[in-house]
């Protein structure tokens, strides 16, 4: 199945594979760019994405949000699902986010992809991505971050552990980052609040 990651891009400009490329050279990195049948390298809608030697690693899927497409419905499908998480000025701030989103850029991320020599291929690909779209991301089992990457919407699994970079909005508005220790129940639920956390790290 894979793991999956999200950009919900506020613009939805042509991305020529030779774009990809260029910047996968620019970092010393190399991978083979595969096309679905009938695509074109400006044009395209889904990617698979092999190292040098041809191990798969993601697949990159496009869907423009457009009235009857998939990447509308999938849209409106978070807008709900998010109601049920925390903090709720996260959840009203994504919602209301979500009217800007043109198109919805789908990572599926296979194991092999987070090996080491493979990760950078990934990283390097959805920053080229995210760079001509703007927007936002979101994470399987993690949740969204805001246009800045900080994370806004709780969605882990109660057992996650470690540091990470956070932000939630103050009294004008204002993102207030942060980092914090995701397996402190007491920072867990002031977070939730939608507080900066007693203990956590302003960055």
């Amino acid at each position: 199945m894979g793991y999956y990651i999200r950009i919900f891009g506020k613009n939805d400009p042509e991305i020529h594979l030779d774009k990809i490329l260029k910047s996968l050279a620019d970092e010393g990195l190399e991978a083979k760019l595969l096309l679905a049948e009938g695509e074109s390298a400006a044009n395209w809608t889904l990617l698979d994405i092999n190292n040098k030697v041809g191990v798969p690693l993601i697949q990159v899927e496009r869907n423009p949000v457009i009235d009857g497409e998939l990447g509308k419905e999938e849209l409106e499908e978070f807008r709900e699902s998010i109601k049920e998480y925390k903090p709720t000025s996260a959840v009203k701030w994504l919602d209301k986010y979500f009217s800007k989103v043109k198109v919805i850029y789908t990572f599926q991320i296979l194991n092999a992809a987070f090996e080491d020599e493979n990760y950078p291929i990934l990283e390097s690909i959805k920053t080229t991505i995210w760079r001509q779209t703007g927007g936002i991301f979101q994470a399987d089992l993690e949740g969204f971050s805001n246009e800045d990457g900080y994370h806004i919407l709780w969605q882990f699994s109660d057992n996650v552990t470690g540091d990470y970079s956070m932000a939630v909005r103050n009294m004008l508005g204002q993102w207030v980052n942060f980092r914090m220790d995701l397996g402190d129940q007491n920072q867990r639920e002031d977070f939730w609040n939608g507080k900066v956390p007693k203990g956590a790290v302003k960055i």
